[in-house]
């Protein structure tokens, strides 16, 4: 690998270390056991770290999305439930399909209402001692994403998973495999992960319809795991669900096209991507 400032490359591995590094410069390497040098021609340092990054700034951006999509299915599932049972409807057991993953739920979220510092849940602690849990809009300001994915996936009810889902423009047998896989996506970009190029075991399910989201989605090949270029696709339209203005599939566009090689193909992009209907 050439490296064209030493004093450069030095305070990068002080201050991400080469363990880290190491997985951006793995695309440049040759295959284990061939002879010669490890790196393929023409590999240096600065197009590593100009991928780390691309790679940081992706993360960004994607966490900008999936929070919009976060706050609006968070928005959606309280009211709904409120509507349905009222304040704390969503403490009936009788709602959810497993009556003990509903407990083992309900244990953790009471665990962490129970130490909560957030003001209005002190508030309520302070203030209202039966039900002791506070009401679902309140519930549903604290939990973590993946909480929220498992709640509304345990609700019994197709029709309420449905009313939940309807801002979103998707049906819940969409929207319950979509919020499962968004949220490890999400994890991996507040967790700093390597994302760019990363597989991931838990696939969302793509929609047949409406037919401009189904056209611009790639189908998988194989069983292996899932690439990014459909997640990004997915994120692109429930952020456009939630906030029509938004420009996040122009600046998602903006930044590809700072990509240090261009090689978007392991990214999961098909070859002629930009053509497709939800690509302006």
């Amino acid at each position: 690998m050439a490296i064209a400032d030493v004093p450069r490359a030095e305070h990068w591995l002080r201050h991400v270390s080469y363990y880290r590094l190491s997985a951006y410069w793995l695309p440049f390497e040759k295959p284990k056991g061939q002879p010669g040098p490890r790196f393929l021609p023409g590999t240096d340092f600065d197009t590593v770290t100009a991928l780390y990054e691309f790679d940081r700034r992706l993360r960004l951006l994607l966490l900008n999305a999936i929070e919009r999509i976060e706050v609006a299915v968070r928005g959606s599932w309280a009211y709904g439930l409120a509507q349905h049972g009222g304040p704390h409807g969503y403490l009936d057991a009788a709602l959810y399909t497993d009556r003990r993953q509903f407990h083992d739920n309900l244990s953790r979220l009471a665990r962490e209402v129970g130490t909560s510092p957030e003001t209005y849940i002190d508030h309520y602690r302070k203030t209202y001692d039966d039900p002791a849990m506070p009401p679902v809009w309140m519930v549903a300001e604290m939990m973590s994403f993946g909480q929220l994915s498992r709640w509304y996936s345990s609700l019994d009810d197709r029709a309420l998973r449905n009313v939940i889902a309807q801002p979103l423009g998707l049906p819940e047998a969409l929207l319950v495999p979509i919020l499962k896989h968004l949220s490890i996506v999400r994890n991996s970009c507040a967790h700093h992960a390597r994302l760019w190029n990363r597989g991931f075991l838990i696939r969302p399910k793509l929609p047949n319809k409406p037919a401009d989201l189904a056209a611009t989605l790639e189908p998988p090949a194989g069983n292996g795991p899932a690439m990014l270029y459909n997640s990004l696709v997915l994120i692109g339209f429930l952020a456009g669900k939630v906030d029509p203005s938004s420009t996040w599939v122009a600046d998602l566009k903006a930044l590809l096209a700072t990509h240090p090689t261009g090689h978007l193909a392991m990214m999961g992009f098909p070859a002629a991507w930009a053509g497709r209907p939800l690509w302006p």
